[in-house]
């Protein structure tokens, strides 16, 4: 087929996910396009150090999401400006003394895990991305139709429509664009999806005392708060948290003055780190559970928020994105030394399998854990506190937890 198409892979969204699989394929002499309804360009890093110049959306990367970074060599763009390395994890009920502690002496790592500000990932990967000439970036229009390109009944790609007009074909596209994909829409993949009723509002904040390089959660009936370590001064102490909430919740915390909800804050989080001194403005977003029944179609793949959202509780969403995004590359690339198309549903099918399993069973931990914390019953809560407290003494068993949170088996 070859020249028929235009591209061998077109991907649709330039964020994490789009940029970090196009960025993986770029020095292989595969045809690559990148389409981003958004004008592309570097988010803007601040130099300065206070609650209004860290970005409010951030990720907890595993060691495993370091690693393929290291290896697109994105990684030391991130250190150079800035991260928050947690070496430490306190886990606690509100509503009893179980609390878990998680530390990474007890799986010889550097450290658990690192909060890094999502403008930063995507400044990271932008950066290479836009000097690879071997990747042709179509940016500023979106996506208004898809369709497969077939021959004699034969699968033979897919076409899109911009909304200036263009038309663009390839042998695989890929869906990279977020949770309300187009993608997925257009070519009618079929999803299970449910809302929680919950929101979940994230901020930067700034402590009274140390975050001690420290992931602090606490589990409420209302839903879990996390408090993140940001980096900052010795005497200036940055967090990122993000604290899901009713709805009903959501709209009291979000009509609050800064002084009101830095108040609210310090009591949810039983003041372990001190007073909250100061506040970002807010944001919410609302928490629904989404999976793609399939990830894939002849000549289409999703990755991403685009075939799976998750629970914020264990802020796993980037990381099983870039996993979706290393089991994808490592196919396609592989396919392409034996001359395979990347569209073969059989090539396509394989990263399904690499992939779907793995993340319906993190989505299935994280709904099983939001379930059990909201549950008010007295014998429910008796033994959720009397858990917490016996996996805190079983070593093997939180080591086992700790190697599967960060990606490593």
């Amino acid at each position: 087929m070859g020249s028929a198409c235009d591209y061998d892979v077109l991907i649709v969204g330039a964020g994490i996910a789009g940029a970090a699989l196009a960025l993986s394929l770029a020095d292989s002499n595969l045809r690559i396009a990148l389409v981003e309804s958004q004008p592309l360009e570097l988010p803007h890093l601040p130099d300065e150090l206070s609650v209004a110049a860290f970005d409010g959306r951030v990720s907890a990367l595993t060691p495993r999401s370091r690693a393929l970074l290291q290896r697109l060599d994105c990684w030391g763009s991130i250190t150079d400006y800035r991260l928050g390395p947690y070496s430490h994890m306190t886990v606690w009920d509100a509503e009893g003394t179980g609390q878990i502690e998680f530390d990474r002496s007890e799986v010889g790592v550097e450290a658990l895990g690192y909060i890094v500000e999502n403008r930063c990932i995507v400044h990271a990967l932008l950066t290479p991305l836009l000097d690879r000439r071997s990747v042709d970036v179509f940016a500023g229009e979106g996506l208004v139709q898809c369709e497969h390109l077939s021959e004699g009944g034969v699968q033979k790609g897919v076409q899109i429509a911009l909304s200036d007009g263009r038309s663009i074909s390839a042998r695989l596209l890929v869906g990279a664009d977020g949770a309300q994909s187009k993608v997925r829409t257009l070519l009618d993949f079929k999803t299970r999806e449910w809302n929680y009723g919950h929101r979940a509002i994230a901020a930067t904040i700034q402590l009274e005392r140390p975050h001690e390089n420290t992931a602090w959660q606490r589990f409420m009936p209302t839903g879990p708060l996390a408090i993140l370590p940001l980096p900052g001064s010795e005497e200036q102490h940055f967090a990122s948290i993000v604290w899901s909430v009713t709805d009903d919740k959501a709209d009291n915390l979000l009509a609050l003055s800064d002084e009101q909800f830095c108040e609210q804050l310090s009591i949810a989080a039983e003041q372990r780190l001190g007073d909250v001194i100061a506040s970002s403005g807010r944001v919410a977003f609302p928490l629904r559970q989404r999976h793609a029944i399939d990830y894939v179609q002849h000549s289409v793949a999703l990755v991403g928020d685009a075939a799976h959202t998750i629970h914020p509780l264990a802020g796993q969403g980037v990381n099983l994105a870039l996993q979706d995004v290393a089991a994808l590359a490592a196919e396609i690339l592989q396919g392409h030394t034996r001359g395979v198309n990347p569209g073969q549903l059989a090539l396509l099918q394989r990263y399904q399998r690499q992939r779907k399993g793995e993340n319906l069973l993190m989505m299935a931990a994280m709904d099983g854990f939001k379930r059990l914390f909201e549950e008010p019953a007295l014998p429910v809560r008796w033994l959720r506190n009397a858990g917490m407290r016996g996996v805190d003494r079983m070593l093997p068993l939180k080591q086992q937890l700790m190697r599967h949170a960060m990606g490593m088996g």
